[in-house]
């Protein structure tokens, strides 16, 4: 995706340019860390068997698994690796493992960024408004097991639904979908023939169990943000430690990446600096725990389809750096 989302003039051109260079080695680093920490886990995993211990590590197991999904993204957006087909293949293999094939998701992704917080064109808001109920449902994930494999067997019949799937694209998803029911079938199959539990105690119950772990991080990007087609007003980026922007592949400088997707995630923290420091502006930012608290009170009080759709309503949007002094530029934001 080589399309800008930001108004002209926020980031120098040249400096634009040096930024999105890509770097194989940068992605490799990546992708090998992010896989050997998941077999130091799955390590453990196996060594705490019928020990109390085997909770953290199973939790910290499905965890890293479920934040490959973070890599998936980046693979979709093809700024990993210099190589074209090196980000399809891990995007395909990242997809099989989260279960989000890959051409659906992208699809699905693309409209996300092109329809930022525009109900039902937004690939990432055909849902249901939230209810505090369906927020904490959502929240933990569940809905993975109840809703994603049964769309998948769907589009395998070429029941494709979503608005934003036309087209040739319809044609992919139904492609991918039948070959992806393949390669799971394939994995039951194996695993009955040999006797095996290793699949659904090392990558199938971790993913689905510990879904809760990522969501923590798609949930914060944009819920109770303005339905606004301003990048800077619509999306929302993490205060969080080293640990989790790398197991995130840095998706936590979202509101960056929103804005200029084709810069590759391991220069995000470089872009969040041209961007928004060196211009005296702060994008709307909370911790984990702080947006968590904020939103559950919301949604306490009244539902999403009651929440103003034209301002914040969990937090606060972008605000300028004045004399050390964070001041809100609310909707004025676009006239900074």
């Amino acid at each position: 995706m080589e399309e800008v989302f930001a108004r002209s003039g926020m980031v120098d051109p040249d400096r634009l340019k040096e930024l999105s260079v890509k770097s194989d080695a940068r992605g490799w680093l990546q992708v090998i860390s992010h896989f050997a920490a998941i077999g130091v886990t799955g390590y453990l995993l196996y060594l705490s068997l019928g020990t109390f211990w085997v909770i953290p590590a199973f939790i910290a197991h499905g965890i890293l698994i479920n934040y490959l999904y973070a890599g998936q993204h980046e693979f979709s957006h093809s700024t990993v690796f210099k190589s074209p087909g090196l980000n399809e293949f891990f995007g395909r293999l990242f997809g099989l493992i989260v279960l989000h094939p890959r051409d659906f998701d992208q699809i699905q992704h693309f409209a996300h960024h092109r329809y930022t917080q525009k109900w039902r064109e937004d690939g990432e808001l055909y849902r249901d408004r939230h209810t505090l109920g369906s927020y904490l449902m959502g929240l933990t994930g569940l809905w993975l097991g109840l809703r994603v494999p049964p769309s998948i067997v769907r589009a395998s019949f070429g029941r494709v639904d979503a608005p934003y799937v036309r087209g040739k694209n319809k044609d992919k998803v139904i492609l991918e979908s039948r070959v992806t029911l393949a390669i799971y079938g394939a994995i039951i199959v194996a695993s009955i023939v040999l006797h095996s539990w290793a699949a659904l105690l090392y990558w199938f119950a971790p993913l689905v169990l510990t879904k809760w772990g990522h969501q923590i991080q798609n949930l914060i990007e944009h819920v109770g943000m303005p339905h606004d087609t301003n990048i800077f007003e619509n999306t929302r980026s993490t205060k969080t430690n080293a640990f989790m922007r790398w197991m995130c592949w840095q998706m936590q400088y979202h509101t960056a990446h929103h804005a200029y997707p084709s810069v590759p995630f391991y220069r995000l923290k470089a872009l969040h600096h041209a961007a928004f420091t060196a211009n005296g502006l702060k994008p709307a930012t909370m911790t984990y725990l702080g947006f968590q608290i904020a939103v559950i009170k919301a949604l306490a009080e009244k539902p999403e389809a009651d929440q103003p759709d034209d301002k914040v309503w969990v937090g606060v949007g972008l605000t300028r750096i004045d004399n050390g002094e964070a001041v809100s530029l609310a909707r004025a934001a676009a006239r900074a």
